[in-house]
């Protein structure tokens, strides 16, 4: 299973990433560790949202979804 996720900054709320993983709660250990670059500097993270894949094409496709202009509108609506 594949899993896109949507974090949410628990001292800066305003920081949200979305990500894509395999191992769900190895990477989420790993933003809250501070092993990735991209979050470090925000950390602690709580997950807000996880969607569940089986087909990795589809996880990367909704990730980069997520990740655009209209996706971020719909992230504002459902999340």
């Amino acid at each position: 299973m594949f899993a896109v996720y949507l974090i949410q900054s628990i001292t800066h709320p305003t920081q949200t990433y979305i990500g894509f993983s395999s191992d769900l709660k190895a990477r989420l250990n790993a933003h809250n560790s501070g092993k990735s670059i991209h979050t470090n500097k925000f950390k602690h993270w709580k997950l807000v949202s996880c969607t569940f894949f089986s087909d990795k094409k589809r996880a990367l496709d909704y990730e980069s979804y997520l990740k655009s202009h209209s996706g971020r509108a719909f992230r504002k609506k459902h999340f």
